[in-house]
């Protein structure tokens, strides 16, 4: 249980560093923290020139343990960052990959 806490711990602190990236202030970032079922998101909510900015940027859920990348949008990859906190790969899952790619990267195959 000690390893879900600092997971969770960790995913708040990267969304929540990821949302005060935002260059465009009319794009409102933000977090939701469901610390009671485990899923997390990033969301951004806007207008920009006439057009509607809507949309989960990361999602990541805490499964069985592991933690489950549901969509990431962004450049570096929440993945890579989150073995740069010390998370093992084993205890990632790329959830937006099917599950036949899955075995394929260095994570886990869910």
């Amino acid at each position: 249980m000690a390893n879900v806490d600092l997971y969770r711990q960790h995913i708040q602190n990267l969304l929540s560093q990821h949302a005060s990236l935002v260059w465009d202030e009319r794009i409102q970032a933000q977090t939701i923290f469901d610390t009671e079922r485990d899923h997390y998101q990033l969301v951004y909510v806007g207008w920009r020139n006439q057009r509607r900015i809507y949309g989960p940027v990361l999602h990541l859920d805490i499964m069985d343990n592991k933690i489950w990348i549901q969509q990431d949008g962004t450049e570096v990859g929440i993945a890579n960052e989150l073995v740069e906190l010390g998370v093992p790969k084993q205890d990632i899952i790329l959830g937006f990959d099917p599950p036949n790619m899955r075995e394929l990267s260095e994570f886990a195959i869910g």
